[in-house]
């Protein structure tokens, strides 16, 4: 693992990024929100992305810390699994739980397991297996052991049964500027569902959607497979 934007500390939030440019597309309104509000928050790629048609890896790591600065990030960092082949194994989730010990996050957000990619539902069963790693005090692991107080779910690919609702409408501009920021995925041919120079207005449509639900204008989805525990004076 390396920092490829930001320093390393004591994160509030975590989003895992299979490749680059998912966390901007799934979590990158919370993302600013949080940094605007003063909470540190980062992006953690598990891969460079070295097996997508469009963009190098070098080309879209400049890309991840554009939209890092963008987004006003603490912390982004590069685990350089192999793309294509995340799955659980213990070799991947011991890497991905140092890094979890390395910036202890509160709240990790990660792909859905419903998503069509194998990459993106890979990516969940190897964090469920990191996040419990790093809490075992007698794991092979560097680092003092670091328990997640919550793990969330993003929107990729399919459709979730949202639980968790936040209102992004006045983080709208920075999140689609970050997401643009990733150029080399949304220029030339549509080759996937996401990879198309209309992410942005297909994202929006969901985003208003789940808005409309949450009686706000835009809201970012993310599904928790605990149930919360809500203050009543803050409802």
């Amino acid at each position: 693992m390396y920092t490829t934007y930001g320093k390393p500390q004591a994160l509030t939030w975590l989003v895992l990024a299979p490749h680059p440019d998912d966390a901007e597309i799934g979590a990158g309104g919370t993302l600013a929100r949080l940094s605007r509000e003063g909470h540190p928050a980062g992006i953690l790629e598990l891969t460079r992305g070295e097996g997508g048609t469009q963009g190098d890896p070098d080309t879209r790591e400049a890309e991840c810390v554009e939209a890092a600065r963008l987004l006003n990030l603490a912390w982004r960092g590069q685990l350089g699994l192999p793309d294509g082949g995340l799955m659980d194994t213990p070799e991947q989730a011991r890497a991905l739980a140092i890094a979890l010990r390395f910036v202890r996050p509160r709240v990790l957000a990660v792909p859905h397991h419903r998503d069509r990619h194998p990459d993106h539902f890979g990516a969940y069963h190897l964090a469920k297996r990191a996040v419990h790693l790093a809490a075992l005090a007698r794991a092979d692991v560097p680092g003092k052991p670091w328990r997640i107080g919550r793990l969330l779910m993003y929107q990729g690919n399919a459709d979730i049964a949202a639980n968790v609702l936040v209102d992004v409408e006045h983080d709208l501009p920075t999140w689609e500027a970050a997401v643009w920021a990733h150029v080399s995925q949304f220029t030339g041919a549509a080759i996937s569902e996401t990879v198309t120079p209309e992410i942005v207005e297909r994202r929006k449509a969901r985003m208003m959607y789940w808005g409309t639900l949450g009686r706000a204008r835009y809201c970012e989805a993310f599904e928790s497979e605990e149930l919360l525990v809500l203050d009543p004076a803050k409802l």
